[in-house]
């Protein structure tokens, strides 16, 4: 949709922005967030009806005719699906060989076998950080388990002192590290340098881990002192393979999409001429697409081949990757069109007026409002796409820092107090057999801490660049 043609919707919806109108659509976008949070929280609907649905209540709400809020929301979800729904894919194929082939298992054997002792907390989050790279959080954690449950049982280890680690490498690079589906909405919606909201990314991410993984894991073992349950300790893929993949080539693909994207940020920098050949290949290679396209293929030798899968063998874990990633693509292109529904209606336009009347600075508010939403839909990935849709006008006079600063902002934001409502806080309760009581002590102060540490480490950097 051109700049013309949304300014002409938003005109047509909700007319010029006056205080009625500022009541007007303050009520409208309460009012269709609270239809998403009650359709999924209350009747269980799934969140890519309650989205559509929502972006219609909004609509509806602000005064909009429904065919023009039905052209709005089909041309976010389609925009957002053709932004980041290529990747996704790419990262759940690259997840899947990673898994499938035993390189995963590789990398977690060769590390538990380099520590010991008090090192195993910092080997724990060292893992689940590098594993959760190309890995969507659910999946990480069932990866994941089985490592924890085995190093706790046999170590004699405080489940919560290895469990809340790892935990935390899944959560904070699920939240603060593209290509994970959460930060690349938000880059695409505030329209931010991916390279740079990587490398700060990055920079944010390791000090929070540290704190939210081994450090408060001596906090929550006291907490809650639980034995790791024997029944779910499920089969290791690389149990029925004759042979894995080496860990220097494992690491190596994983970490391929990340290298050529911070290199292309790199370029970026220094050479800062966009007609010079070097950065013109590095814009190339470095792009999300191209970087996640060449880990891929260079997974399929030196993780497919390198565990004997056959070229079938290949194309099946290929085709059987793309299938559970349907309902993310559909949840996260709704939210898209929520999006999208959010801007042309004007209530873009009508949070960037009223916030030039506040102290409060734009990164704390994109933090505020993902924190709202997250509380109260339980979905990180949902309060980040409404969350970057509501706040992307204020990045329009940000440095490309800062926009890089406002998606972290937001990704710290979606991570606040996971509770009931979360998925993830269920399969953490069955998986470490924990109570609701025991899990909110742990799981749900340890998204917290990452929350408040990475947001506050967003806001200093603010400062400083």
């Amino acid at each position: 949709m051109t700049r013309l043609s949304v300014e002409m919707l938003a005109a047509d919806t909700v007319g010029p922005i006056t205080s009625a109108g500022h009541a007007q659509l303050g009520i409208a976008v309460l009012a269709g967030i609270a239809v998403i949070v009650l359709l999924i929280t209350q009747f269980k609907l799934h969140a890519f009806l309650a989205l559509t649905i929502g972006s219609l209540a909004l609509g509806a709400f602000a005064g909009a005719p429904l065919d023009k809020t039905i052209t709005s929301f089909t041309t976010g979800l389609g925009a957002t699906v053709a932004g980041v729904g290529v990747l996704i894919a790419l990262g759940a194929i690259l997840g899947k060989l990673l898994a499938d082939s035993g390189g995963a298992d590789q990398i977690v054997d060769t590390i538990l076998a380099k520590a010991g002792g008090r090192a195993m907390p910092w080997a724990m989050v060292l893992i689940a950080s590098v594993i959760g790279l190309p890995l969507f959080f659910e999946v990480g954690i069932v990866l994941l388990i089985p490592v924890v449950l085995m190093v706790a049982k046999r170590g004699n280890y405080s489940l919560m002192r290895i469990g809340i680690p790892a935990l935390a490498g899944l959560s904070v690079m699920h939240g603060l590290i593209p290509p994970h589906p959460g930060p690349l909405v938000a880059i695409d919606a505030v329209k931010a340098n991916l390279g740079i909201t990587l490398a700060l990314g990055v920079l944010v991410a390791i000090p929070t881990v540290i704190i939210a993984g081994p450090l408060f894991s001596k906090v929550a073992a006291r907490w809650v002192d639980v034995p790791a349950p024997d029944r779910m300790i499920p089969t290791r893929a690389s149990e029925d393979l004759d042979k894995r993949p080496g860990f220097g080539a494992t690491l190596a693909t994983m970490l391929l999409p990340v290298v050529l994207m911070l290199s292309k940020a790199l370029v970026d920098i220094i050479v800062d001429d966009p007609t010079h050949m070097v950065q013109r290949v590095f814009d190339v290679v470095g792009s999300p697409l191209i970087a996640l396209l060449a880990a891929v293929i260079v997974g399929m030798f030196t993780l497919g081949r390198a565990a004997g899968f056959t070229k079938d063998r290949i194309s099946t874990t290929v085709e059987k990757s793309l299938a559970p990633i349907a309902g993310i693509l559909l949840i996260v292109g709704a939210g898209g069109g929520f999006k999208q529904t959010l801007i042309d209606s004007g209530v873009g336009q009508m949070i960037l007026d009223i916030s030039k009347d506040w102290s409060i600075p734009a990164l704390l508010l994109a933090w505020l409002i993902a924190v709202a939403i997250r509380l109260a839909t339980g979905s990180a990935t949902v309060a980040t796409i409404s969350a970057a849709g509501l706040v992307a006008p204020l990045a329009a006079d940000m440095s490309t820092a800062h926009t890089s600063l406002l998606v972290l902002a937001i990704g710290a934001g979606s991570l606040f107090f996971s509770h009931v409502n979360d998925a993830g806080f269920w399969l953490v309760k069955e998986y470490f057999g924990l109570s609701v009581g025991q899990t909110v002590k742990t799981w749900s102060v340890m998204e917290t801490i990452i929350s408040v540490v990475a947001g506050g480490l967003v806001l200093l950097l603010s400062l400083v660049i």
